[in-house]
């Protein structure tokens, strides 16, 4: 009959389809393997610009940090020549404001010597001038935190004394009681300086 169809028709236009499909997919594989190839080839040179830019981003940030070590050693040298120079002055003008202290001790020592040569010394000025220089003396020392050990009558301190020798002491003086005072002792800001030379009751 003219309108009977071969069974084996129907396989072929089967695989004829799949074929096509098959094709299709091939082709669509191939395109996209070009298009990704095309878009790596694309990216290569943004991603060649973009390392070159980070690299001298890189460069900038490394000169800058250089930079600034080496003002900041400069910074350093400066301010240790600063110390070192402070530090040589302190050591040569540290006694500066205790001089200006004690230059009105020495002028009232002068004018006190000068008194002295005249025909009429009076020995009650020379005491009262002499008293004047030493309180200026003592002023002038006490400003800068000296302050006088003199310990007569005063219970013996080994700590700030040094007893020169042991005496009897008498009636009513108990033992270890500083009788006489050679020399006056001195602290500074509590440390002390010189010990007072005493005679210690026995």
């Amino acid at each position: 009959m003219a309108n009977e169809q071969h069974p084996d028709d129907d396989q072929v236009q089967v695989i004829d389809a799949a074929d096509e499909v098959n094709m299709t997919d091939a082709d669509q594989v191939a395109d996209g393997s070009s298009d990704d190839s095309d878009a790596a080839t694309a990216e290569q040179p943004q991603t060649h610009e973009e390392l070159l830019l980070t690299l001298q981003d890189a460069q900038a940030k490394a000169d800058e940090h250089w930079n600034q070590l080496l003002r900041a050693r400069a910074d350093m040298s400066n301010m240790q020549r600063r110390a070192e120079r402070e530090l040589e002055n302190a050591h040569k003008f540290g006694i500066e404001k205790f001089v200006r202290e004690l230059l009105p001790v020495k002028d009232s020592m002068e004018l006190g010597l000068v008194a002295t040569d005249t025909d009429e010394l009076d020995p009650v000025k020379v005491r009262e001038g002499m008293e004047l220089t030493l309180k200026m003396l003592a002023d002038a020392v006490g400003k800068f935190g000296v302050t006088v050990i003199d310990p007569l009558g005063e219970t013996f301190n080994p700590e700030f004394h040094q007893a020169m020798t042991t005496q009897p002491g008498g009636e009513g003086v108990e033992a270890n009681t500083v009788l006489t005072v050679f020399q006056k002792g001195y602290l500074l800001n509590d440390r002390l300086i010189r010990p007072a030379m005493v005679v210690v009751a026995k």
